[in-house]
């Protein structure tokens, strides 16, 4: 099996979770020369929302109008059913009735209904006439109040009245348990990351302040060009930048520790969770600088949990294995590095890889399709702690070469290991344990393995003199094998 991530494409076995036959690329993968600019991302297209139906104040098409007995009369809405735009109906009551300045005949006059029924009592008509003033003064009332309330509460123009937003600085406080308040609160401890290697070639990628004393974790991948003779830089999200250098690296966990020359004071740290105990559905939080996009915030759930992923940075040489956090929050390259967090904005995991499914034309770098990857903390914070006492990782090993080959129902223990070696490595745990060359490993304690990256990864969980069962078959028997995990220092 090739662990290389770019160029390969491939789907997860059906019955157990299995190692993508397109490695996960990182998440950052290497860029060109330091002066190139990754093409902005198109902007995304604006959809209005569905626009409310004015109420009909007439009946619809196909049903028969209201008729009166009334002939028309001059300011009488005319016959048919058309709306009150339409027809300006009823027309606005005049500031001064119209029979005030006007000779002749007005609307509503009596000589213009020219009704059968013979004349009121006057006392009726005074009644009308009363009830009419009334309602008019109750209007001017009325009409007098709502204008002096829209002139407290926004401003009135041209018959538009506006209501201004509160300016109380508290009214626009986020909850602490909101994706802001999250955001606000981690986003000051989160940088990125740029690396130039001497040849001028670099990338970006992102990384967490883990401690008061000015470490900073990320991935490997982000900050190997730049470790032997490069230039690292850190910044923060308020633009500050300081120089960084290499504490130590973990290339198979894909880990790496650097630490600040001259850090700031009062440094906050990101308060880190218990991978264990994420359940899929929980809320993410992933920050990082996608394309170069500094302090972007993105947001989705744990997809799923114990994905056996390998990722390589395209060289062949540098292939990293993990039981994965699966998360479709979006990740791309540039967000390597950096935190996972819960919804309380604790750090479950490390953003490290995507599955893609391969560049487009012109393009070198492929984007988010909703599978991104991160590195437990657990496993993260065991390895850093390692780095920053010895400078050098501690793996734990069963001491046998299993292939990488796909889909082959389990781990096969090769015929013969690196370099002419034997498989199972003399007095190691594996050959203590009766395993030989050509056996299949097919569960890690209670976890199915179906291919060599899978078992590495479920190895690289667990801490040298942790003991083990292993489920294996030869010659189509299954056994079992308590094993002792060994260790190996060092990527060599």
């Amino acid at each position: 099996m090739s662990t290389e991530n770019e160029g390969n494409e491939g789907t997860a076995a059906e019955a157990v979770p299995s190692v993508p036959s397109a490695p996960p690329v990182p998440a950052d993968a290497p860029r060109g020369p330091s002066g190139s600019t990754p093409a902005p991302p198109p902007s995304p297209a604006y959809s209005p929302g569905p626009e409310t139906e004015a109420a009909q104040l007439f009946p619809p098409t196909g049903e028969p109008a209201p008729t009166t007995s009334m002939p028309s009369v001059p300011g009488t809405p005319p016959p048919g059913v058309r709306s009150a735009a339409e027809a300006n109906w009823p027309p606005p009551p005049p500031t001064v009735p119209a029979y005030a300045h006007h000779g002749g005949p007005v609307w509503g006059a009596p000589d213009q209904l020219h009704s059968p029924v013979g004349p009121r009592k006057r006392g009726m008509g005074g009644l009308v006439a009363a009830v009419a003033a009334a309602a008019l003064i109750a209007g001017g009332i009325g009409g007098a109040l709502g204008y002096w309330a829209a002139d407290r509460n926004g401003t009135t123009s041209g018959g538009s009245t506006t209501v201004a937003a509160s300016a109380n600085p508290h009214d626009l406080k986020r909850d602490p348990g909101t994706v802001a308040g999250v955001a606000a609160k981690a986003l000051p401890s989160v940088v990125t990351i740029d690396a130039q290697a001497g040849d001028g070639e670099g990338g970006t990628g992102t990384g967490f302040v883990y401690d008061k004393e000015g470490h900073i974790l990320t991935n490997n991948h982000v900050v190997a060009s730049a470790a032997d003779n490069g230039q690292l830089t850190a910044t923060f999200s308020n633009g500050k930048k300081y120089d960084a250098e290499v504490v130590g690296r973990a290339q198979g966990y894909d880990v790496a520790v650097l630490k600040l020359k001259n850090p700031p004071p009062g440094l906050t740290p990101l308060a880190l969770g218990n991978s264990e105990q994420v359940a899929v559905g929980d809320s993410t939080i992933a920050i990082g600088a996608p394309f170069g996009l500094s302090n972007t915030v993105t947001t989705g759930i744990i997809s799923a949990k114990n994905r056996p992923v390998a990722s390589g940075d395209g060289s062949g040489g540098s292939n990293s294995y993990m039981s994965a956090l699966q998360t479709d929050a979006s990740i791309n390259p540039g967000n390597s590095g950096g935190p996972l967090l819960d919804s309380r904005g604790a750090v479950i995991g490390i953003n490290s890889a995507i599955q893609s499914t391969g560049s487009g034309a012109g393009q070198t770098q492929a984007g988010s399709i909703g599978l991104g990857f991160a590195i437990p903390i657990n496993q993260a914070t065991n390895v850093a702690q390692q780095l920053i006492k010895t400078g050098q990782p501690v793996y734990p090993v069963i001491g046998a070469t299993v292939t990488m080959d796909e889909k082959t129902g389990g781990a096969v223990i090769s015929d013969q290991g690196a370099a002419g070696t034997a498989a199972v490595a003399k007095d190691g745990p594996a050959a203590r344990a009766g395993l030989r060359a050509g056996d299949v490993i097919t569960k890690f304690n209670d976890t199915v393995i179906d291919s060599g990256p899978t078992l590495i990864g479920e190895i690289w969980t667990h801490q040298p003199g942790d003991q083990v069962t292993l489920t294996y078959k030869r010659n189509g028997r299954t056994a079992t094998a308590e094993v002792t995990l060994g260790e190996r220092k060092g990527d060599s």
